[in-house]
């Protein structure tokens, strides 16, 4: 078999669906970024070292910084991590498994992002309503003062 034709072949992108392994820090930067409010655990050799709940303030690939988790607020650097573990913790609940060596982070989402979403599209086109009225009220006070102007 010719060498060349052979790597001309290409493995198909990884497809994972609910569970798998991700090692790849931009498939982690894009399943974290929509996390919000969590549970998270962290484990060191199985052992329960802290627990708690928080919000993920950002999610970022930078080899130079930490990853922080404090005062209910988590900083995550997916450097930090050798891997991403995605499971089930039963029929509906997903969890997160940030691995290093034999440290676990584990982050338990406690939003649903759909209905998240669902939320800020409907803020999103109240907002945009709102601006609509009080740019409509705007041109109307602009045309009566021009109109008591011409008088």
């Amino acid at each position: 078999m010719n060498h060349e034709r052979v790597s001309d072949l290409s493995m198909p992108a990884p497809c994972l669906v609910d569970t798998g392994v991700v090692v790849n820090k931009n498939d982690m930067l894009r399943l974290l970024q929509d996390l919000s409010q969590v549970s998270y655990r962290h484990l060191q050799d199985d052992r329960v070292m802290a627990e708690g709940q928080g919000l993920v303030m950002e999610v970022f690939a930078d080899s130079q910084q930490a990853t922080l988790v404090a005062n209910h607020t988590l900083y995550i650097n997916v450097y930090s991590f050798d891997f991403l573990e995605i499971g089930k913790a039963g029929a509906d609940q997903s969890y997160f498994d940030l691995v290093q060596d034999n440290r676990r982070l584990r982050l338990i989402p406690m939003s649903n992002p759909m209905k998240d979403h669902l939320t800020r599209t409907a803020n999103t086109a109240a907002f945009e309503a709102m601006v609509v009225d009080v740019l409509s009220a705007s041109w109307d006070a602009c045309l009566d003062d021009d109109r008591n102007f011409l008088d």
